[in-house]
Order: C-alpha cells, then structure tokens, then sequence
C-alpha cells in the first residue's frame, strides 16, 4: 500500500481525519487508537515515547509495538534528534 497523506482538521475540541487508518486490515487495535491520538494532537507536541505512553496511560512497551507497526505500514516515519550541546 502506498504512502497516504492524512488530512487532519482540529478545531475547538475535535478532531477529523480520514478513516483510512481505521479501515485498514493490517493495523491491529491499539496501532489504530494509537495513531488517532497522535493525529488530535497539536503538530508542535514532543511527539516522544515516554509522553504518548503518559497521555496513553500505558506502558512504552505498547507504544513502541504499535508505533513499529505503524512504521511498517508506512503511516509513521522517525528521525532521532540529539538535542545534547
């Protein structure tokens, strides 16, 4: 499946996107919820493990399962930063 850009309009509380994540067959549950949360949040979050796995109140384990899961899917993509210095 190719790369789709996702359109994600917030406003005042809410959040739409599209249900193509939702949709698709190759994500399981907690990847599903898991990218909807990352959608609703604001683009200037710290986007870390730690910090979805607080929001999520779930463990990082989770979190790094089901972001490797929506890595090879190809919703998700990571760079490391190195903020030392």
């Amino acid at each position: 499946m190719a790369a789709t850009e996702c359109i994600v309009q917030r406003t005042a509380g809410y959040t739409v996107m599209s249900n193509h994540h939702l949709r698709d067959k190759r994500l399981s549950l907690k990847a599903k919820g898991l990218l909807s949360v990352i959608l609703s949040l604001p683009e200037d979050w710290d986007y870390t493990i730690a910090g979805l796995a607080l929001i999520c109140d779930c463990g990082r384990d989770m979190i790094r399962a089901a972001i490797q899961e929506l890595e090879k899917a190809g919703y998700i993509s990571r760079t490391q930063v190195n903020e030392s210095g």
